[in-house]
């Protein structure tokens, strides 16, 4: 599994985008930077399920179990996110899951390890986090973890995304 290690700030900038999460030559909202290969398994998987292939493939994204961990604000970054889910911080349905590309269904309750509720980094993005930014999530403060009700809408994702560009470069190919 391959992951890019090279200057992140030089690629954000070439964009106009935080490609790889917050950073402090941009000062907009972050969004997934996913690898090609696996956003090319989700291109295609969206273009097999049913609705608009664009939407289709946000909500793809969205179910993530890093992005949903991010979403729910245990972790300040989806970085942060992937890295406690790769370090078994993270329970889905009462099981460790360590595996960040995870789809998390809806009714599925992703939370925080019992071992892991006090660990610093938790602690301290739950702390300043509003729970009722996204609908599609609910936080329940007593079990530090949440319930991934549904799928998004496009309309509840707020990140810039031009979803119908992506779909006219990939479908291509």
């Amino acid at each position: 599994m391959a992951r890019y290690l090279g200057p992140k700030s030089k690629i954000a900038r070439r964009f106009g985008e935080p490609i790889f999460g917050a950073d402090k030559v941009l000062s907009r909202r972050n969004f997934p930077g996913v690898l090609e290969r696996q956003f090319r398994n989700l291109f295609e998987k969206a273009a097999k399920a049913d609705g608009i292939t664009g939407e289709v493939l946000l909500q793809l994204l969205e179910s993530r179990l890093d992005n949903v961990v991010f979403r729910l604000g245990i972790a300040p970054t989806r970085a942060a996110a992937r890295q406690l889910v790769g370090h078994k911080h993270i329970t889905v349905d009462g099981k460790v899951v360590n595996i960040p590309s995870f789809q998390v269904k809806p009714g599925m309750i992703v939370a925080v390890r019992e071992k892991s509720k006090s660990l610093e980094v938790i602690e301290a993005a739950l702390a300043g986090f509003n729970h009722s930014k996204y609908p599609w999530i609910e936080w329940d403060e007593s079990a530090k973890g949440g319930k991934f009700l549904h799928m998004p809408e496009r309309a509840d994702i707020p990140e810039n995304i031009k979803e119908q560009s992506i779909v006219e470069l990939y479908s291509k190919n």
